[in-house]
C-alpha cells in the first residue's frame, strides 16, 4: 500500500496563542512536554546565531536536504522549480523555516541573498541543524537564525535539496508542517500541532508558579517543600492568586 502525504496549507497561529507562547521559555516548554511523555523535542545543533535574539514563535514550514549526488547537486539545480529558491517563494508570512540539513557542517544551506529574501517575505526565522554561509551578510539581513555555525562552501558541495512542506528530521526531532516552534537563547523546541493550546495554557501557569517560587527563594526560604511544592506550599501559592 502506498501512503501519500499531501502538502498542507499553513494554518495561521492565533494571535492570543502566539502571545502566550512568546512568554514561555523553551526550558519550561521542555519540562511540560516531558510530563506529557514527549522527551525528544529540542532541536540539536540549532543555536542562536547571535546573542539577544528575541524569543520567537511560529508554524513550522519544513525543507529537506539529502546527501549530495553529483548529477543532482549542481549550481544549475538552483534554477529548478524544486529548489531552495522555489521553497522560499512558497513561504507565507510568519512561518519559521525549519530545515533538515542532516547536521552537515561543511556546506552552507542559505547565504545572505536567500536570507534577505526570507526577511522581505516576512518569514519569522530560519532554524536548521546545519550551517549558513556568508555569515556577515546573513547577520546583516536581520533575519533571526538558529543554526550550527557557518561554512564557506555552498549547499551543493555536500547536500541535495529535495522538497518542502513534508515531514522532516531536524536536529534528531521529527517535525511536521504546521507543528509549532518556539526558539530562544536555549535553542528551539517543537510543540506538536495537536496539543499547542494545551501546552500554552500549562506553560503560562508554570511560568506564573515558578515566578512565585523565585520570589520565595529571594525571601530566603529553603528549597525542600518549596520546589517541588508540598501541600502547604501549594496552598500558599493558590492563596496568592486570589
Amino acid at each position: 500500500m502506498t501512503i501519500e502525504f499531501k502538502t498542507p496549507e499553513v494554518t495561521p497561529l492565533a494571535a492570543d496563542l502566539k502571545a502566550m507562547l512568546s512568554g514561555i521559555t523553551t526550558a519550561t516548554l521542555t519540562t511540560i512536554l516531558l510530563k506529557k511523555g514527549l522527551r525528544n523535542v529540542w532541536l540539536r545543533g540549532a543555536r542562536p546565531i547571535r546573542a539577544g535574539q528575541p524569543r520567537l514563535v511560529g508554524r513550522a514550514f519544513t525543507l529537506r536536504f539529502v546527501p549530495a549526488r553529483e548529477d543532482l547537486a549542481t549550481p544549475e539545480s538552483w534554477s529548478s522549480p524544486i529548489s531552495t529558491r522555489g521553497a522560499i517563494e512558497a513561504m507565507p508570512n510568519d512561518v519559521i523555516a525549519v530545515v533538515d540539513s542532516m547536521g552537515v557542517k561543511d556546506a552552507g544551506i542559505f547565504g545572505d541573498i536567500l536570507c534577505a529574501r526570507m526577511k522581505k517575505r516576512n518569514v519569522t526565522a530560519l532554524i536548521t541543524d546545519g550551517v549558513v554561509r556568508d555569515l556577515a551578510g546573513v547577520l546583516g539581513t536581520g533575519l533571526p537564525v538558529w543554526c550550527d555555525g557557518a561554512a564557506a562552501p555552498p549547499s551543493v558541495a555536500g547536500l541535495t535539496f529535495v522538497d518542502w512542506q513534508l515531514p522532516i528530521g531536524c536536529g534528531g526531532v521529527a517535525v511536521f508542517p504546521n507543528d509549532v516552534i518556539v526558539a530562544d537563547d536555549d535553542g528551539a523546541v517543537l510543540i506538536p500541532q495537536a496539543i499547542v493550546e494545551e501546552v500554552a495554557k500549562l506553560g503560562v501557569e508554570q511560568e506564573r508558579m515558578e515566578g512565585w517560587i523565585m520570589g520565595e527563594v529571594e525571601k530566603g526560604l529553603p528549597l525542600p517543600g518549596l520546589y517541588p511544592m508540598n501541600a502547604e506550599t501549594k496552598a500558599r501559592y493558590e492563596a496568592s492568586k486570589k
